[in-house]
């Protein structure tokens, strides 16, 4: 398969679909798909008519994590390698993501989750942490967020010994939204990314970036959210959707 096969973009209606399609390796992720979800998700974050982006899969799995043979291939694994500069623009990006996890969730699998600000699962979800196991390390900032999700003890349990668990513990540790089943999953996910299309795009994103600022103290916080509250309020966009709530009442 060429690489646009195996990631298979779409945009339509302000939401980007980007969808794993390497079912007969229950998408593991090869280099070239790295970077294929790297340019996607970037062309996704500059364009502002985006509402949303979608991490999707085909087959029974959303992946079973990095392929480890192309992954040994890498020459110079280091910040320059297409994992890493996927997983900075995944941490950088202001346009809200949303997955749809199904089957086997392995690996990046499950850290790419982290990133993520809505997850869906189906009840057949599978997900681990298996770096431990393999003799690697956490990865894509695990070891910050998850225990910073979790807490430290269930996030030490998770990576230390890298057992699977299913969507009902994925969603007790906290990065999994909702769980529903494999059938209903794409409908339910229709109905949010819908949800999100009627939001200002532009209130989304900062609202994200508000979410992701580093902590500070709470008058610094309303400080900041009221730089951005007034500027939005002067917006001809907040101000046609204040007027129509206004004549709904």
């Amino acid at each position: 398969m060429s690489t646009e096969e195996l990631v298979q973009v779409s945009k339509d209606k302000g939401v980007v679909r980007i969808r794993l399609n390497r079912p007969e390796k229950k998408n593991a992720f090869t280099q070239d798909m790295y970077t294929a979800c790297n340019e996607a998700l970037k062309a996704a974050d500059a364009d502002n008519s985006i509402h949303a982006v979608l991490f999707e899969s085909s087959g029974d799995s959303f992946s079973a994590g990095n392929d480890l043979n192309d992954f040994l291939a890498i020459e110079n694994l280091d910040e320059s390698a297409p994992p890493f500069k996927f997983l900075h623009t995944l941490a950088r990006v202001e346009v809200p993501v949303v997955a749809a996890v199904n089957g086997l969730a392995i690996g990046i699998g499950t850290t790419l989750l982290l990133h993520c600000d809505i997850v869906y699962s189906s009840d057949e979800a599978v997900f681990a942490l298996p770096f431990v196991q393999l003799g690697l390390l956490p990865e894509a900032a695990s070891s910050l967020l998850l225990p910073q999700i979790c807490g430290y003890q269930k996030a030490a349990e998770l990576l230390l010994l890298g057992e699977s668990f299913d969507a009902q513990a994925a969603q007790q540790a906290g990065f999994v939204n909702h769980i529903v089943s494999l059938e209903r999953l794409p409908v339910v996910v229709d109905e949010t990314l819908d949800k999100l299309r009627k939001q200002s795009s532009k209130s989304l994103r900062i609202s994200k970036r508000l979410l992701k600022q580093p902590a500070e103290s709470v008058a610094d916080r309303i400080s900041r959210e009221a730089t951005f509250f007034a500027k939005a309020l002067s917006s001809d966009e907040a101000r046609q959707a204040i007027a129509e709530k206004l004549q709904k009442k």
